[in-house]
């Protein structure tokens, strides 16, 4: 379901160009970004405050109000951010500004609900979410925060496709129905330990050894300490 209200990104006009420049906006805690225009290719370079993104982002909302130094402000969604490989921070933002009137393309995440309650998860198998975005279409105003699935009616080895949800009210699915699996319930492999062989090696091992033993006896009864057959030495 799509939010009612949206939240308000409050920026300022970015100058500041470079990467030494943006390196040193993020170790003050501000976060560089642009905002591409709606359909005339122009962008806006801008730079807001890290926590206060953070709380805009954590909000859900896939439509933003964006304002950039007091001025009027201008529905975008989020295009991309780069993200610290460790940190999970946001390093960089990109926004894209959208007509309301008009459907857009993007995606969105998917949440997987009723795990617990799935019978093939009670039986012992494990539910695998395999598909965790959707492409989608519609207008700004009806992107949703997620679609939700729900999965508390699979079995053990069921597989949910994409054909067998309803998207919300106002969205196309663009993902092909048949072909795209959301979850699926497998039953967990079981590995087989490697048997104990090393009493078998240890029994080997003496059994080796009194060969051996039994191999040595006779040189030493017919050593060299017997007398000399007759004829030896004449």
């Amino acid at each position: 379901m799509a939010q009612s209200k949206r939240p308000t990104l409050s920026a300022e006009q970015r100058s500041e160009q470079g990467s030494r420049a943006v390196r040193r906006l993020r170790r003050e805690g501000v976060v560089p970004g642009v905002v591409y225009g709606g359909g005339d290719g122009e962008c806006t370079s801008f730079k807001v405050d890290a926590l206060t993104l953070r709380k805009v982002l954590v909000d859900g909302s896939a439509l933003i109000d964006l304002e950039i130094g007091g001025d009027k402000t201008r529905p975008v969604i989020v295009k991309d951010q780069q993200l610290h490989p460790v940190r999970g921070d946001v390093m960089h933002l990109d926004l894209l500004e959208v007509r309301l009137d008009e459907t857009i393309q993007t995606e969105v995440s998917v949440h997987v609900e009723g795990v617990e309650a799935a019978p093939g998860v009670k039986e012992g198998g494990v539910l695998e979410q395999v598909t965790h975005q959707l492409n989608i279409e519609a207008l700004p105003t009806e992107i949703p925060e997620y679609v939700t699935v729900d999965v508390s009616g699979m079995e053990i080895a069921a597989t949910m496709h994409l054909s067998e949800i309803q998207p919300p009210e106002g969205v196309t699915f663009l993902d092909d129905p048949d072909e795209t699996i959301l979850a699926t319930v497998v039953v967990p492999t079981e590995v087989e330990e490697p048997e104990e062989i090393e009493e078998e090696t240890e029994l080997v091992g003496e059994e080796g050894e009194a060969e051996a033993g039994d191999e040595e006896t006779p040189a030493e009864d017919g050593g060299g300490g017997g007398e000399p057959e007759e004829g030896e030495g004449s």
